[in-house]
């Protein structure tokens, strides 16, 4: 969507800001131009939820270079919110792929009159190059298809104490994966992990990754683990959300993590997928070399 000045008719122009959402775990909703200089963006709800618009994720281009600009985000439905306590959105471009926090001074995060009094964050920005695409997100996107490029790369080390199988599919038909940790002796204590049942808490996955590589690892710690302790990680809980760019809901708006008690195979097929593999782990049904149910334990992930 290109954004010209109130009233303008002519040809574009660089400086007449084109934003982009269009792609996986991209989230804007809207963009109204209140001057050459500032943009009042709108996140889109979750998808079948308008209860929650909090995550964004998305591009600008045709910019001038020398640009100045302030974005607000106007339209969060928390209150509470780490903008509060110095936390800043995340930015690259493509001539810098690398993402960076905006500087704590540029961000502002306050109670707008303008704005039916809503919470409302604002960042100054400055762009310097005009060939560059800029892409602006709430935090550090970690998408599907990045956990599936890790999934595959790990499954080709063809390691004798890693198991990667598909435990089920999405109401979208993504695959929920499944990692089993383990060298293949001994009796031995389970461990199990989950992330991403929130499609925003982003933190959790690079978390995930990192315990995932530590214990294929061999490190002499990660080595006793595996001689000891049965690990089974899911990585992504919703990837159906997470691809959709939404931030706490389910294709079908439903926030999973108020859904264990009784999952829906149809509405909530992750869900029901995983509590049926710590239901038949609990029964000791899964391996010969698994202790009692009473030496379970099960962590998720959280931002």
């Amino acid at each position: 969507m290109m954004v010209t000045p109130t009233g303008y008719t002519g040809v574009s122009r660089k400086s007449h800001l084109v934003f982009d959402a269009c792609f996986e775990s991209g989230n804007l909703g809207r963009v109204d131009c209140i001057s050459e200089f500032e943009f009042d963006l709108f996140i889109r709800p979750d998808t079948c939820n308008p209860r929650f618009r909090v995550w964004f994720n998305f591009t600008v281009e045709n910019v001038q270079e020398t640009q100045r600009v302030i974005f607000n985000i106007v339209n969060f439905s928390k209150t509470k919110s780490l903008y509060r306590d110095g936390m800043s959105p995340v930015v690259k471009s493509t001539s810098r792929p690398k993402w960076q926090r905006l500087p704590a001074k540029n961000v502002y995060y306050y109670r707008c009159p303008d704005h039916r009094r809503n919470y409302v964050m604002s960042f100054a920005f400055c762009f310097d190059r005009e060939d560059d695409v800029y892409q602006f997100a709430y935090c550090y996107p970690y998408t599907y298809t990045r956990l599936q490029h890790y999934l595959d790369s790990l499954e080709r080390r063809n390691l004798d104490y890693l198991q990667r199988e598909q435990l089920g599919l999405s109401v979208q038909q993504r695959r929920l994966d499944l990692l089993t940790i383990t060298s293949p002796e001994k009796q031995k204590k389970l461990v199990v992990l989950t992330a991403r049942v929130h499609p925003g808490e982003s933190p959790a996955s690079f978390i995930c990754q990192g315990v995932i590589d530590f214990l294929v690892s061999q490190h002499p710690v990660a080595v006793i683990l595996r001689d000891h302790v049965i690990f089974k990680i899911v990585p992504m809980l919703n990837p159906d959300g997470v691809y959709l760019g939404n931030y706490r809901c389910s294709l079908m708006g439903f926030d999973l993590n108020r859904h264990w008690q009784e999952p829906s195979p149809w509405v909530h097929p992750t869900l029901h997928a995983v509590k049926q593999l710590i239901v038949q782990l609990s029964q000791d049904a899964v391996s010969p070399n698994l202790q009692p149910a009473s030496k379970i334990c099960i962590t998720h992930f959280i931002q």
